[in-house]
């Protein structure tokens, strides 16, 4: 006879409680300010192994960030790392792929590694992703994309590849606001748009509802526009299909250039007035500040890369054209990504669960491990995010990797766990 389920979720709980890492007491909170991180001497940093490879590369950024941290800072700085629960595992131990006890660790302590989870398709669970960058605002999805020597491209000059994407991370079509063909919330809309606004649609019509808002425009817009001033970046491409999509995707357009006008006119200069006023020659010292319709980019980023730099771009667009741009470089499994708030952080790699290589010992973990490169330059701690950076470069060159790039070099692939020991390795050197 099966238990009561008051019964089963209490012992679901306790189980998660057990399970949870003690959060150490000497580790402290990472607090912000005006969207400024005040990091302690000893973070703690909560982190989501995720499914499939998840446990595998989680572990080795943990320890090649542990070593970058030690060896930059010795004894003064060290991160408390804190496993909380999410996907698979959770479930698993709680019933639940996204636990409560996780979701109020998230909203405490704010700044999270995280390895990918699955996403059923079609139906069930939404996105624990799209739940956590909703619950802590990070509304900026950063994803540098840049060459890296050795990578097997397949562009002639890869070396070109040198640009890194805002996304706008929290409205759009990913905030989910969606019905079936056959609910009463499709059909009350499909009535409302025929009878109240004459806009015939077919009674087998699913549907999903676009959103895009002034004020989420503006915010990332704005630091964008601060990421190029601070990093002496030369352009910004404001990328949309604004042509069809007047309210949304060009709404976000010319929101983007309204506050780009506003707020940093001295520092810019649009496409428009270097033809008009400059004979078509940049100034000096000025951020050229263009948009390019969303279809034609895609085509553009592959036959002259070299003329992107900094794109701003709404949640959908700037999903597709991220993993179109880490495709140049010959390997997404190479990048990492941030998504931001004004107070707080996720921190993670580009690709999926990869769950045919789960458990083997062979999965590349450099995408997480250049997530956390970008958390460490977000805490401040760029010492250590060079040392991490210094050595992935370090061991691509001498072609000292797992087997995703090692059959593109015809050399002896490393596993994970060796590709790991490596990085530590060099290190050393440094």
């Amino acid at each position: 006879m099966s238990e009561p389920l008051i019964i089963q979720k209490v012992k679901s709980c306790s189980n998660y409680l057990t399970f949870m890492s003690h959060v150490p007491d000497d580790g402290e909170k990472i607090s912000f300010q005006n969207g400024r991180w005040i990091v302690p001497n000893k973070p703690v940093i909560l982190y989501i192994e995720g499914d499939g490879i998840g446990p595998e590369i989680v572990t080795s950024a943990r320890q090649v960030v542990d070593k970058a941290v030690e060896k930059a800072y010795g004894s003064k700085r060290e991160i408390k790392w804190v496993e909380v629960l999410a996907g698979d595992k959770a479930f698993a131990k709680t019933g639940d792929r996204f636990p409560k006890e996780t979701q109020e660790m998230l909203l405490n302590y704010r700044v999270v590694v995280k390895g990918p989870l699955e996403t059923p398709i079609g139906k069930g669970w939404k996105s624990v992703n799209v739940a956590i960058r909703l619950m802590l605002d990070l509304y900026a999805n950063i994803r540098p994309v840049k060459y890296i020597d050795g990578l097997e491209s397949p562009l002639k000059e890869p070396n070109k590849v040198d640009m890194i994407i805002f996304r706008e991370n929290t409205d759009d079509l990913y905030r989910g606001i969606e019905y079936t063909y056959d609910s009463e919330e499709a059909k009350k809309i499909r009535s409302f748009l025929k009878n109240e606004l004459h806009v015939d649609v077919e009674d087998d019509t699913g549907i999903g509802i676009k959103v895009i808002s002034k004020f989420k425009t503006e915010r990332i817009t704005r630091m964008a526009m601060n990421y190029a001033i601070e990093h002496g970046r030369r352009k910004l491409t404001i990328m949309h299909k604004g042509n069809v999509l007047k309210y949304t995707e060009g709404a976000f357009r010319d929101w983007a250039y309204d506050l780009i006008k506003r707020e940093y006119r001295d520092k810019v200069v649009t496409e428009e007035e270097i033809m008009k006023d400059y004979n078509g020659k940049a100034p000096e010292g000025k951020i050229v500040v263009n948009d390019r319709i969303a279809d034609n980019m895609f085509q553009q980023i592959i036959t002259r890369p070299d003329e992107y730099d900094v794109i701003l771009a709404p949640n959908l667009n700037g999903d597709y054209i991220s993993d179109a741009a880490g495709a140049l470089i010959g390997n997404i499994g190479m990048l990492g990504g941030a998504n931001i708030g004004d107070s707080g952080g996720m921190f993670e790699a580009i690709h999926g669960t990869a769950p045919k290589y789960a458990g083997k010992n062979m999965a590349n973990p450099t995408g997480i491990i250049k997530g956390c490169e970008l958390m460490l330059r977000f805490m401040g701690w760029n010492e250590a995010a060079d040392l991490v950076e210094k050595s992935v470069l370090r061991a691509v060159s001498a072609k000292r990797v797992t087997q995703d790039l090692a059959r593109f070099m015809g050399v002896k692939a490393l596993s994970t766990t060796e590709f790991t020991k490596e990085l530590i390795n060099i290190m050393d050197t440094l």
